[in-house]
């Protein structure tokens, strides 16, 4: 019989803000996570309101996290933050080699994230905090079809690092996660070509797709006392992809 063991995480009484959580998938799966722990949990989105699941449970803002002035109000209105998870981002498969539309990718995911890192971090750095950010597997592989979403990611893990350094005297440690294909509203698009389907499944060690679900553990984990001597790095959770 398999031994399980299940990691228990105690955030209560920590405040944790996730950016881009609106629609579900990763960053929602991430707020409920850290709700379940203890914690006080708020997400935002750039749509008017959540998905009706989380709008019963969790505190939502709108945010447009290519808006400074909106983002710098949004931290100067937030007292201590014990963790920042940050997973805003967009992408659009085939359509990204438009100069115009690379560049707002690149300002949502990458320069979004350092927005809302900066806007926050007085708190951060009261609560000596964390920062999470959310990269990708495309941030060390080509992305034909997807290269300003690669470019934004490969981005987010060099923020990642540079930050950490920066801000390892303020007491905060910032990590990366860099998933793999997970099922999302994100990917669905690529999930309708059922030959990609079957190849990534058919390249990926665990031969499926990842779940929001799947990229909890490393967010709890990262934001614990367990991960106190980790900064700068970022954590693939992607089925073992990245290792074939």
């Amino acid at each position: 019989m398999p031994v399980r063991a299940v990691a228990q995480y105690d955030f209560a009484g920590a405040r944790a803000v996730v950016i881009g959580a609106s629609r579900g998938g990763i960053g929602a799966a991430i707020a409920r996570a850290f709700q379940d722990a203890g914690a006080e949990v708020e997400i935002t989105g750039a749509e008017p309101t959540c998905i009706p699941e989380d709008a019963a449970r969790l505190a939502y803002t709108q945010l447009d996290v290519t808006d400074g002035a909106a983002v710098a109000a949004f931290g100067a209105a937030r007292g201590v933050v014990d963790v920042l998870v940050n997973c805003a981002a967009i992408t659009r498969r085939g359509e990204e080699m438009d100069p115009e539309f690379f560049n707002h990718v690149l300002d949502v995911n990458l320069t979004g994230s350092l927005r809302c890192a900066q806007a926050l971090h007085p708190g951060l750095a009261a609560g000596k905090g964390c920062v999470i950010n959310i990269a990708s597997m495309y941030a060390r592989f080509g992305a034909p079809r997807n290269p300003a979403y690669g470019a934004s990611k490969a981005g987010v893990e060099q923020l990642t690092k540079s930050l950490a350094i920066a801000w390892a005297g303020d007491g905060i440690r910032v990590n990366a996660i860099a998933p793999g294909f997970i099922v999302t509203e994100q990917s669905a698009r690529a999930r309708q070509d059922p030959a990609f389907v079957r190849g990534i499944e058919a390249r990926t060690p665990l031969a499926r797709w990842g779940r929001p679900e799947d990229i909890v553990g490393a967010a709890l984990f990262l934001a614990s006392d367990a991960a106190g001597f980790v900064t700068g790095m970022s954590m693939p959770v992607d089925g073992g992809y990245s290792v074939m």
